[in-house]
């Protein structure tokens, strides 16, 4: 079977193809001399003579476009359906009652990402968000955007109180199960209603939910025209539910899509709470070097051999122990990074000056403490001594006024 293996991406030089460029040269040149241009993958197969073959597959990125035209982009605020604005639930309230379904609007716009995903400004950003406008199929910047315009991964990892958007969630969830949810639990089930009941209504909500990320299960009331989705990822779900809010599948409906309530299956709780460690265990593996991930979970069995041959260090009958070798690999895959980086030769220069420093400083105890060997007592015995002495010298108390005043002696001559 094939190990795949996915190192960081590679930078490279701005494109200047007229043909492919969203804008003129000189526009994508200074938003976008430090976005990532390729992206390397590493596959380890085996021929048929039994031996490992490593194939390097370089795909160049491209910029993400604009989904919209910026000169027609605008955001409206909601039609005033009542007399107060609620800016909590981002609608009207008070007035005539109205069906809050029948009286949603479809979306204007809806994301592709096989053709709308790309590098932007914040690939070089660490800990950047996510676009939520892109999500929404609408984000007229492109390759400008200061978020990302991709899907998430097991590797995007955000704080608990805060969605892959960058928005802050509540303490609980709204009365419509609608917004940015709740911090207290990890949700990563939708609901969506309103699907247009159809024979194959299984397959038609698969095939527009996995467009999203992976999916771990889908589950269909086909009597009542209603899914409920779970994604292996919270942060999938949350880019999900915005992508296919008012959005229709593949007969003209508005979706109703919103958080799930908790499952109370006792079943569901064990699938959770093992599906979580299957994801802290995935984000490890990716976050390690892919050899030592290998050697750990024995998929390498030549790992040993190679240390064994590579552990004596040059020395016969020499064989190092784990932490010098664990420390080595490290070295090794730190240093392999920078290179990646392009700023090894800056951090040697400024380690080589904080060699030479550390190495004129170790010189001077050096010699002290060889200059003192050579007596009976030691450097350090003798800088103890100099001490004291210096202490004791201090401390001698001086004589008073007072005390001398009424001295008195057998001796009459005073």
């Amino acid at each position: 079977m094939a190990e795949v293996q996915s190192p960081p991406a590679q930078t490279a030089p701005a494109p200047t193809n007229p043909e492919t460029a969203l804008e003129p040269a000189a526009t994508t040149s200074t938003s976008t001399d430090l976005a990532p241009m390729t992206t390397e993958q590493t596959i380890i197969t085996t021929n048929a003579e039994g031996k490992k073959v490593k194939k390097i597959i370089r795909r160049k990125r491209r910029p993400a476009r604009p989904q919209v035209d910026p000169a027609t982009f605008k955001t409206d605020a909601p039609p005033p359906t009542g007399t107060i604005f609620n800016i909590w639930y981002n609608k009207w309230s008070g007035g005539d009652r109205e069906d809050k379904y029948l009286s949603k609007t479809a979306a204007q716009g809806r994301c592709n990402i096989a053709k709308d995903s790309g590098y932007t400004k914040a690939d070089k950003t660490p800990g950047a968000y996510f676009c939520l406008f892109f999500a929404r199929g609408i984000c007229p910047k492109g390759v400008d955007c200061e978020y990302l315009h991709r899907l998430p991964s097991v590797t995007d990892i955000f704080p608990s109180n805060i969605d892959c958007f960058g928005r802050d969630k509540h303490s609980d969830y709204r009365d419509d199960m609608g917004g940015v949810g709740s911090f207290q639990r990890q949700n990563r089930t939708l609901y969506i209603g309103r699907i247009h009941v159809t024979d194959d209504i299984e397959e038609i909500v698969a095939r527009h939910m996995q467009e999203w990320g992976q999916v771990e299960r889908t589950r269909v009331l086909t009597a009542r025209g209603v899914a409920f989705v779970t994604y292996m990822n919270e942060a999938n779900s949350q880019f999900a539910k915005e992508a296919m809010a008012h959005q229709s599948l593949d007969h003209g409906e508005i979706l109703n899509v919103r958080w799930a309530t908790v499952d109370p299956n006792p079943a569901a709780a064990k699938r959770e709470a093992h599906r979580i460690e299957e994801q802290a265990a995935e984000a490890i593996r990716k976050a390690l070097p892919a050899a030592y991930v290998a050697e750990i979970e024995g998929r390498d069995p030549e790992q040993k051999k190679r240390r064994k041959v590579e552990g004596s260090f040059g020395l016969q009958g020499y064989e190092a122990p784990d932490d010098v070798w664990y420390a080595k690999e490290k070295g090794d895959w730190e240093q392999a990074k920078q290179l990646e980086s392009g700023g090894m030769e800056d951090r040697k220069m400024i380690e080589a000056a904080g060699d030479e420093d550390e190495g004129y400083g170790a010189l001077v105890p050096q010699h002290n403490a060889q200059a003192g060997g050579n007596g009976i007592l030691s450097g350090s015995t003798l800088a103890a001594l100099k001490g004291y002495t210096a202490t004791s010298s201090n401390k001698r108390p001086a004589p008073s006024g007072p005390l001398l005043a009424g001295y008195g002696s057998d001796d009459d001559s005073d």
